[in-house]
């Protein structure tokens, strides 16, 4: 049984572990060693995830199977210009448990926390080479634009930008 819940700074150690878990799974064979090494220096260091909490106000999120961790999303308000577009930030599961509902669970909880407040549209960006793209479209995301964004150290990520309007595909 999935069970989600909302974590702040006390859990990093349950974020970093699973993202050193899942991204080598799903990047090595779409991104260099290098390049996969560097994003999670990165992205999940202390330092970095400690910011997306306290300062750039990313909600983290875990998902939990038969109690043991297996997933986590991030989420947040796009800017304050725009206040009705929110955006998926992170959403990983570990492999195994890949394809038994997690990802949708987590997608689902977000959407009920992000609508009281107002939400009209969730935006993501995935690589243009994963397959979770087709994970997205499933949920009723489309395309609607391409990104390559400029990471440092010569890196590139090359993404898609996916939105869909809300509440989209889920009957909340």
């Amino acid at each position: 049984m999935i069970s989600i819940k909302k974590i702040g700074e006390e859990s990093l150690s349950i974020i970093q572990s699973l993202s050193y878990k899942v991204w080598p799974e799903t990047y090595n064979k779409i991104l260099t060693e290098g390049q996969v090494n560097y994003m999670l220096e990165k992205m999940y260091s202390e330092s970095a995830l400690s910011e997306q909490i306290l300062i750039k106000k990313h909600q983290f999120i875990l998902a939990f199977d038969d109690q043991a961790p297996a997933g986590f999303a991030s989420y947040g308000q796009k800017s304050k210009q725009n206040p009705l577009v929110y955006r998926l930030h992170k959403l990983y599961i570990l492999p195994g448990l890949q394809g038994k509902g997690a990802g949708k669970k987590l997608i689902k909880f977000i959407i009920e926390d992000i609508l009281p407040a107002g939400a009209e549209t969730l935006e993501l960006n995935v690589n243009r080479n994963n397959k979770a793209k087709d994970f997205y479209e499933n949920l009723g995301f489309s395309i609607s634009r391409e990104e390559k964004i400029d990471i440092g150290q010569g890196y590139f990520m090359d993404d898609y930008v996916m939105e869909t309007t809300l509440p989209g595909k889920f009957i909340l």
